[in-house]
């Protein structure tokens, strides 16, 4: 009898600081997670050093298990030409773009994220609660800046929500 294959996601913090132990530990979770849990798919989203990181270590795992997949859940572009998909598949072995979030707006990402969650087994992230984003304004005419949410920590919340197996990789 042959065991579940499973998917895992990845999110974290736009920046992070990329060390070698990081690596390391990236490289032996995701190993462990495709020998022990049977993790065969890796979800990716984009716009962040995490996922920077998370695609090398397991692109470099890829060479040792050819049968995992690098998947990339586009947030942008619908609908894309040949081209760009050929460019994109020099580094994943597939990309779609969920329909369900056509029109999602500001959001896009938000719901990208809230799907790749709910399709996966298991969640790989680097979250620190102290984080905060850069201050923004909505418009140059703007006086006071505000302070946005944390996508990772809206992204990480709902995985606590949906009681997702989460593996946090943020030392303190």
């Amino acid at each position: 009898m042959t065991e579940e294959k499973k998917t895992c996601c990845f999110f974290g913090h736009r920046k992070i600081a990329d060390t070698e132990q990081l690596r390391e530990k990236l490289f032996k979770i995701i190993e462990g997670l495709i020998i022990h849990n049977h993790v065969n798919v890796f979800l990716f989203g984009s716009r962040s050093d995490f996922d920077k990181l998370c695609l090398a270590v397991v692109a470099e795992l890829k060479d040792k298990y050819p049968h995992i997949r690098r998947v990339y859940v586009r947030a942008e572009f619908q609908y894309i030409d040949d081209d760009y998909k050929a460019y994109l598949l020099q580094s994943y072995d597939d990309t779609y773009y969920p329909e369900q979030i056509s029109g999602s707006g500001r959001a896009v990402y938000v719901e990208r994220n809230y799907i790749m969650i709910d399709r996966s087994d298991i969640c790989v992230v680097y979250y620190d609660e102290d984080y905060q984003p850069p201050k923004r304004k909505n418009s140059r005419r703007d006086i006071i800046p505000y302070q946005p949410k944390s996508g990772t920590k809206i992204a990480y919340e709902y995985a606590q929500k949906k009681k997702k197996v989460i593996i946090q990789t943020a030392d303190f």
